[in-house]
């Protein structure tokens, strides 16, 4: 139970009420400059690989490798014993749970993941920059997506030395956040489109009952 709930904190798909609404700052030159050049980093690379290390809101760590090819594909593959593999082929998510031989769905669309794994990312235009912090050498965006279906924050950790993305946190409704900290990533190297491959939920058997919103998942 706790891998799907660690998933759907990552995922910031939540059915609970959304934040309280607060009018988004004004954003200084610099700000708007630096908000570009993130966008700039994930127009980049068509593909990357890479680890992760993911800290859950009740602090379990988990690990995994990695693999984005856009615009909209994914996979996130946790390190064993944790059982989840999670795939997307550009319009559903699959969350697979191999040790129940279980699969979930869920809309890209509905995912903060949309924002940054767009054919063009724009951040500026398709999404609220709820805040832009420089601390320690390091660039951290908080937004929002303009989609009040998404709801939630999703904060962005931008290293400009290197021109890497170095962690993402996930902040649901209730305020709690799920860590995604990336290393020894790769760029533009050849992805197997077998990897991204979804049994979308219109091909599943009839007999199998396949959820599609956190509000079944979660009952």
């Amino acid at each position: 139970m706790h891998t799907r709930r660690r998933f759907l904190a990552f995922m910031l798909l939540a059915t609970v009420p959304p934040l309280m609404s607060t009018a988004a700052p004004a954003l200084t030159a610099p700000d708007r400059q630096a908000v570009a050049r993130v966008s700039q980093f994930f127009n980049g690379f068509r593909t990357m690989h890479g680890d992760f290390t993911q800290i859950s809101p009740r602090g379990r760590v988990s690990t995994g490798k990695l693999v984005i090819a856009k615009p909209g594909r994914m996979r996130f593959e946790y390190t064993p014993p944790h059982p989840l593999v999670i795939v997307s082929d550009g319009t559903w998510v699959a969350i697979r749970n191999n040790r129940k031989d279980k699969v979930n769905y869920y809309p890209l669309s509905k995912t903060p993941l949309k924002m940054v794994l767009a054919e063009k990312v724009d951040l500026l235009r398709d999404a609220r920059v709820k805040k832009v912090e420089r601390t320690d050498g390091l660039l951290l965006i908080t937004l929002q997506a303009n989609d009040k279906g998404v709801p939630g924050e999703l904060l962005l950790v931008y290293d400009p030395a290197r021109n890497q993305l170095q962690q993402w946190t996930v902040i649901d409704p209730q305020g709690r956040r799920t860590t995604i900290t990336l290393s020894n990533l790769s760029f533009n190297g050849k992805v197997n489109p077998k990897l991204f491959r979804v049994k979308r939920p219109g091909d599943v058997p009839p007999r199998r009952k396949v959820r599609k919103n956190f509000s079944a998942a979660r009952r």
